[in-house]
C-alpha cells in the first residue's frame, strides 16, 4: 500500500492511496481462512470445505469487504502518523473506474485538516466581574410580587360593576347552533377577567357586568381549537353572575412565607435574597464571559478552515432570514447569501468554537454524566406531566444529548480560562448591570 500527497495548500490536504491487487487477494484469503472452520457445505464436512471452492462462492463477495477494509486501515494509519484532524468527513473517491479483480486499487482522500491551535498565555486577560449585592427595595419589590400572586378576592361593595383584573363567579351555559355542548356549561365557576382563559373575547364581554346580570357572551371557537367538532363554531354562552369580587394581594407576612415553604418571613427574605444573588451572578458572568470571548478573539489567531466558515456563514444568514420572516416557517424558499457580516460572525464563532474545544481535550474537560443527567431533568420540567417520555427521549436521541452537552461543556472550559485570567470585582448598582447586559444583546 502507498499513500502519496498530491495537495497541501493551507489546511486542503489531497492523497493518493494505491493497494495492490496483491494485497487485497491477501486480504480475502485472510477472511476466507478466519471463516473456513465454521463453513458448511454440502459433500464436506463442516470446515473441510478446500479453499479454492470457497473463493469461488464467496470471494467476490468478500473482496467489497476487503477493499473497504483496506482503504479504511489506510486512512486510519495516516491520520495516525500525521497527526491530522479532519474538520468535516474526508471525501473518498476511487479514481480507476475501469477496475477489474487482480488491478491496483487507486483511491484520492481530500479533507480540510483542523488548524494548529497555538499556546497562549491567559494570563495577559484582564477581566471585571460585575458584582451586585441585593438591595432591600428589591427584597420588598420580590416581596410584593409574591403577595399578588398570593392574592384574594373579596365582595365589592352591592351594585358593583366587575373591572378587568376582578374575579366574577358565573353559571354558564354554552350552545352551539342552539344546543347545549359537551364540557360547555359549569356552575359557581371563578373566572379572573383578563385571565385568558377562556375562549377569546369572552371574558372581555364580562368587564361592566354586575352581580345578578345574566349577560349573553358571544364568541367563536378559533379555527385549530382543540376539539375539533367545535373549531371555528360561533357559540352563545348563557351567563349568571352570582358575584363580582376584587383583588386584595396578601399580607406580607409570616403566613405569606408558609404559603411559599418558608418558616417565617425573615426565612423568605433569606431565600429571596440568595434567588437574586444567583440571578445577579448569573448576569455578571455572562457579561464577563462575553469580554473573555473578545478578548480571546483578539488574543489567539489561527487559519480557519473554509468550509467550516462557509457552513457556519450559511447557517447564519439562513437564521437571520427567518427571524426578519417570521411568517414563513418551512424552508422551501430562496436560498439566503451570506454577506460579509455574516462570514465576520461565522470566522469568530468557528475560531472560538474550535479554540474552546481545543482546551477542553488538552486540559480532559469533560461533561459527566451526573452533569447531562441534570441538564436533562432541567428541560424536562418544562413539559409537565410529560416528564418520563421526555427523559427516555433524551435517552434514546444521541444528537439531542450533544446538543445539551455542548453548552455545558463550554462554560466548564471557560470556568477553565477564567481561572488563569486576571479577574478582579466590581461593585455595581442593579441599574449598571442590566444596562451591561442589554448592551451585550445589542451588540
Amino acid at each position: 500500500m502507498q499513500v502519496s500527497e498530491t495537495t497541501n495548500d493551507g489546511l486542503k490536504r489531497g492523497y493518493e492511496i494505491t493497494i495492490t491487487g496483491d494485497e487485497l487477494a491477501a486480504k480475502v484469503d485472510e477472511k476466507l481462512a478466519e471463516a473456513q472452520p465454521e463453513i458448511e457445505m454440502k459433500g464436506f464436512r463442516k470446515g473441510k470445505v478446500p479453499m479454492a471452492l470457497l473463493k469461488k462462492q464467496f470471494g467476490q463477495r468478500l473482496l467489497g469487504e476487503a477493499m473497504q477494509e483496506s482503504v479504511d486501515g489506510a486512512m486510519g494509519k495516516h491520520f495516525e502518523e500525521s497527526g491530522d484532524r479532519p474538520a468535516f468527513q474526508p471525501e473518498v473517491k476511487m479514481t480507476n473506474e475501469d477496475w477489474k479483480e487482480g488491478d491496483d486499487v487507486v483511491v484520492d482522500l481530500s479533507y480540510e485538516a483542523l488548524p494548529e491551535i497555538p499556546e497562549a498565555d491567559f494570563s495577559t486577560i484582564k477581566l471585571e466581574k460585575l458584582v451586585v449585592k441585593p438591595e432591600e427595595e428589591a427584597v420588598d419589590e420580590a416581596l410584593k410580587n409574591l403577595a399578588e400572586s398570593a392574592q384574594n378576592f373579596t365582595d365589592r361593595e352591592e351594585g358593583a360593576a366587575a373591572q378587568d383584573g376582578d374575579q366574577v363567579v358565573i353559571d354558564f351555559l354554552g350552545k352551539v347552533d342552539g344546543e347545549p355542548f359537551e364540557g360547555g356549561a359549569a356552575e359557581d365557576y371563578p373566572l379572573v377577567l383578563g385571565s385568558n382563559s377562556f375562549i377569546p373575547g369572552f371574558e372581555e364581554q364580562l368587564v361592566g357586568a354586575k352581580a345578578g346580570d345574566a349577560p349573553e357572551v358571544k364568541v367563536s371557537f378559533p379555527e385549530e381549537y382543540q376539539a375539533a367538532h367545535l373549531a371555528g363554531k360561533d357559540a352563545v354562552f348563557e351567563c349568571t353572575v352570582k358575584a363580582v369580587k376584587a383583588p386584595e394581594a396578601a399580607e406580607i407576612d409570616d403566613e405569606l412565607a408558609k404559603k411559599f415553604g418558608s418558616e417565617d418571613l425573615e426565612a423568605l427574605k433569606g431565600q429571596i435574597r440568595e434567588r437574586l444573588e444567583a440571578e445577579y451572578n448569573g448576569a455578571g458572568r455572562a457579561v464577563m464571559k462575553r469580554k473573555l470571548l473578545d478578548a480571546l478573539d483578539d488574543l489567539v489567531k489561527f487559519d480557519l478552515p473554509p468550509s467550516l466558515v462557509d457552513a457556519e456563514a450559511k447557517q447564519i444568514a439562513h437564521q437571520l432570514w427567518h427571524e426578519e420572516n417570521p411568517d414563513v416557517e418551512g424552508h422551501d424558499h430562496p436560498e439566503v447569501e451570506p454577506t460579509d457580516e455574516h462570514r465576520k460572525l461565522a470566522e469568530r464563532r468557528v475560531r472560538l468554537g474550535l479554540l474552546l474545544a481545543e482546551l477542553g481535550r488538552q486540559n480532559e474537560i469533560q461533561v459527566s454524566d451526573a452533569e447531562l443527567t441534570q441538564a436533562i431533568m432541567n428541560q424536562a420540567r418544562q413539559y409537565p406531566g410529560q416528564e418520563r417520555q421526555f427523559f427516555e427521549f433524551a435517552q434514546q436521541n444521541a444528537e439531542f444529548r450533544q446538543q445539551l452537552q455542548a453548552p455545558i461543556f463550554e462554560d466548564k472550559v471557560v470556568d477553565h480560562v477564567f481561572g488563569q485570567a486576571d479577574v478582579t470585582e466590581k461593585e455595581v448598582s442593579k441599574a449598571e448591570l442590566e444596562k451591561a447586559v442589554e448592551e451585550l444583546e445589542d451588540e
